[in-house]
């Protein structure tokens, strides 16, 4: 996908992205049963952490939308080796979701907004992460020019930068079983250099390529 194209979408961005393939969600492998019902946003908001992440896109040398997301250094926690947007949690110095998203993404790869040209377009709508509980605000932005980027290595194992084309729909997703907390759960997810891109990450990145258009 073009990056021209993709700001133009992007500068219109609704308050809630369109929903991406059902199949990013996780469910029961023995039920069929969603792992985590709604309104989880409403029962985990007295005791969940603020934070947020940067979905940020640029163009490359040949003019396409790409994406940063990192795959997480193994530090033995929840998300370590999953692949996420660069972001974290709140201080209380941060002047709002934007502050915390630009700010980790400094920290965790070196980002240089001015330098890149960063500009946010707005947020979306809160993300409550059961195994964590943060309660997790993505924050669109996109730059005029590639970043320099440079991982922290005790956050992040690896910066990917796919094309947002592999977000579209109709791309192949992976389907995967695992054991989350002793729970049997089952969920597609999208395949990026040996990877794979699932939970809150992926229902955003799905939710992002059903807003910028077909494949």
């Amino acid at each position: 996908m073009e990056f021209d194209a993709a700001v133009r979408r992007l500068e219109i961005l609704p308050d809630v992205l369109p929903d991406g393939p059902l199949e990013l969600m996780p469910v029961l492998v023995e039920t069929g049963e969603p792992r985590v019902r709604p309104p989880w946003d409403a029962e985990a908001a007295s005791s969940s952490r603020p934070a947020a992440v940067l979905v940020l896109l640029y163009p490359d040398t040949d003019g396409l939308a790409r994406i940063l997301l990192t795959e997480r250094a193994d530090r033995g926690g929840h998300h370590s080796g999953e692949v996420s947007f660069p972001g974290g949690r709140a201080e209380p110095h941060d002047a709002d979701a934007a502050a915390t998203a630009l700010r980790e993404a400094a920290e965790e790869v070196g980002l240089d907004a001015a330098a890149a040209g960063v500009r946010v377009l707005g947020s979306l709508p809160i993300h409550w992460i059961p195994v964590s509980n943060y309660a997790v605000t993505p924050v669109i932005a996109i730059a005029e020019r590639r970043p320099l980027l440079v991982p922290q290595p005790t956050e992040v194992a690896a910066i990917l930068e796919p094309p947002v084309s592999s977000f579209l729909p109709g791309v192949a997703l992976e389907l995967v079983e695992r054991e989350i907390r002793g729970v049997r759960v089952r969920y597609a997810a999208y395949p990026i250099d040996g990877l794979v891109v699932w939970g809150m990450t992926a229902r955003v990145l799905g939710g992002l390529g059903a807003w910028l258009g077909p494949a």
